[in-house]
């Protein structure tokens, strides 16, 4: 993967709400990239396995508006329930999640697919409220955490489009 094709950001918005902003060059057309984040499945094979990621509903597979989906991770070491829904479904272009239930007091995960030359860049923008007692004490270590998610899934992203990761539920 080269250095230039994948940034990650953070900004604080209050005392509690962050932002994240990451971006991903794909050399692969909108649809395609789409059509790769549409597959609930392949969730599990960008998330890291520290995280240990597990869906609690293995037959919904795909993403549409109004689509759920439940699914344990590890938080900071305790495994917790996220259950999420799908909102503004636009293919090829967009979609959010939100986090109806989950280890943060709010998450906001909007995933914007743009083409240009030579590809698509994936931009994720993550609007987060930390619960209170998180902000004192684990604020860097969430911070880190994020970024060393999402650093992993650009580089599993990057396995698939490069051909050497065949996705739970993709074609190739």
């Amino acid at each position: 993967m080269h250095q230039q094709s994948f940034t990650i950001g953070f900004r604080k918005l209050s005392l509690l709400t962050h932002q994240l902003e990451a971006s991903l060059f794909l050399p692969v057309d909108r649809r395609k990239a789409f059509s790769f984040f549409e597959d609930p499945r392949n969730l599990f094979e960008i998330t890291p396995g520290w995280l240990d990621f597990r869906m609690l509903d293995p037959e919904q597979s795909q993403v549409h508006e109004g689509a759920e989906f439940d699914y344990t991770i590890k938080w900071l070491g305790i495994t917790v329930r996220w259950k999420s829904r799908i909102v503004n479904y636009h293919p090829p272009f967009s979609f959010t999640d939100v986090q109806l239930t989950g280890p943060y007091r709010s998450w906001e995960h909007l995933h914007v697919f743009e083409e240009t030359e030579g590809g698509t860049i994936m931009r994720d923008t993550v609007t987060f409220t930390l619960p209170l007692a998180a902000v004192v004490i684990f604020r860097p270590v969430i911070k880190r955490q994020l970024r060393d998610i999402f650093s992993y899934r650009a580089s599993r992203i990057d396995e698939w489009v490069r051909g050497v990761m065949i996705p739970s539920g993709h074609p190739q």
